[in-house]
């Protein structure tokens, strides 16, 4: 399988190139060239699989040809292996026709295990046989540094950087990572927002040259293995409440528009979805997009659903390459001109993205309302961002006799804030983090300042 950047100039590259790149050299996101498709009856045979099983079927034609199918069946089960419920993305039923797809069950409590754990092991594995070494450089709002750090601490090949917004993650999210003290693993503390830090990285991707000959990878859903990864999820939640037999819906929170995109990738290969909801906090740039055609950068807003405070959702971009017809050129002069100015999308390709989606925000009081009235319903605690996923999935739910999957994207444990906000008793850490606190911390805070930033980390890079 091939792939192609949305910006339509750099060259097509193979799986393992993609891995390795994270972004394209032209600043585009690689998509693949074309989707494996699945009939319903192939989508029907699955059913009853285990979870690792499932994701070899789904996943392994975006690596045929790259990865041996032993070995990546292989890293797949030890990925998978790793998650502490068996059924690895369990359900739970919140109301009739509406169920909770837990995906925090993973070693940090977090959605981003599913991809990060099979990351790390995928990048170990192509640069064991290429004999070459990679510094990582990574932004997150809180989920994803802990996640990538994981998956990459042990391995001989990869140094990691990870930046997050200073003071403006939860003490949970910062603990997990800067209590990592592996000396391949850096954690930078940047005085600015997540958006300064994701634009850290694409301008350090643009412009290797402070690496002196070293060579860049990505971790954050830039590189297509994220998106790749999340499709499985909405594979197994639907074989398990009747599909494809049935239609399905899904409401899912999201900042970077990762994480529904996979659910996208998943209907265009023949999940048969009736419904995307796109859930969103203050810091609403695709609800207001979807609703409005308004895609402007408003003031970066901290809340208590700190993995969505983003206004620069990266992959909305591969969305709009299919919604332009892959026409790269449009897409370059679209991402230009919305590095400067409020754009809109043309009329007709923003009709075609209200028939994809639907969407709603939602504020801290409404957030921790949800929170409040859903425990009191049922006895089942949501963290901000899910409690956020099931106010849009009842907010914008087209039809009951559908099955509404909200994304239950990390354990409230990571949100203690936005539960006791709630009114409710802050949930213990499990077992294997019981003494975080208690653990040292390293981490380096730094300016908003690229060139800071650059000579940190080259001056930590090992010769």
């Amino acid at each position: 399988m091939k792939y192609i950047s949305t910006r339509g100039q750099a060259p097509a590259l193979d799986f393992a190139d993609v891995l390795l790149a994270g972004l394209a050299s032209d600043g585009g996101l690689y998509v693949p060239e074309k989707l494996p498709t699945f009939s319903k009856e192939e989508i029907a045979s699955w059913a009853g699989l285990s979870y690792a099983d499932l994701a070899y079927k789904v996943v392994q034609p975006f690596v045929a040809g790259c990865i041996d199918d032993a070995d990546f069946k292989r890293m797949v089960d030890e990925t998978y292996a790793g998650f502490n419920h068996t059924a690895v993305a369990p359900l739970k039923e919140l109301n009739t026709n509406e169920w909770v797809l837990e995906l925090f069950h993973g070693p940090t409590l977090a959605f981003k295990d599913f991809a990060l754990q099979l990351l790390g092991r995928l990048m170990d594995f192509v640069l064991q046989q290429r004999n070459e070494r990679l510094v990582i450089v990574g932004a997150t709002s809180g989920d994803t540094g802990s996640a990538a750090i994981e998956g990459c601490r042990h391995s001989d090949h990869l140094d990691i950087f990870i930046l997050h917004p200073h003071n403006r993650v939860s003490e949970v999210q910062r603990k997990q990572m800067t209590s990592i003290l592996a000396d391949n693993v850096h954690n930078i503390a940047l005085e600015g927002n997540f958006d300064d830090c994701q634009q850290m990285v694409k301008d350090s991707f643009a412009d290797q040259g402070f690496l002196n000959g070293g060579k860049l990878g990505a971790v954050n859903s830039i590189n297509w293995a994220r998106i790749m990864a999340q499709i499985v999820y909405y594979f197994s939640a639907a074989l398990a409440v009747g599909g494809p037999h049935r239609e399905v819906a899904f409401s899912v929170p999201t900042g970077n528009f990762g994480d529904i995109f996979a659910g996208y990738i998943a209907k265009q290969m023949g999940l048969p979805i009736n419904q995307l909801v796109v859930a969103t906090n203050r810091n609403d740039i695709l609800h207001r997009v979807i609703a409005d055609n308004d895609m402007s950068k408003g003031e970066l807003v901290h809340t208590l659903s700190p993995s969505m405070d983003i206004m620069v959702s990266s992959n909305f971009e591969r969305l709009l390459f299919d919604v332009y017809g892959r026409d790269g050129a449009a897409i370059t002069d679209l991402m230009d001109r919305f590095k400067t100015e409020s754009v809109q999308l043309d009329a007709s390709r923003w009709e075609t993205v209200r028939e994809l989606f639907d969407s709603h925000a939602c504020d801290d009081e409404t957030t921790c309302q949800l929170i409040e009235d859903v425990h009191a319903d049922t006895g089942y605690l949501l963290d901000p961002h899910t409690a956020i996923g099931v106010a849009a999935a009842r907010k914008c739910r087209r039809d009951l006799n559908v099955p509404m999957i909200v994304l239950s994207t990390a354990h409230p444990v990571k949100f203690p804030e936005a539960v006791l906000k709630a009114g409710l008793q802050a949930p213990e850490l499990p077992e294997h983090m019981a003494d975080l606190f208690e653990r040292e911390e390293r981490m380096t805070v730094l300016p908003n300042d690229l060139a800071a930033v650059q000579e940190f980390v080259a001056k930590n890079v090992p010769a």
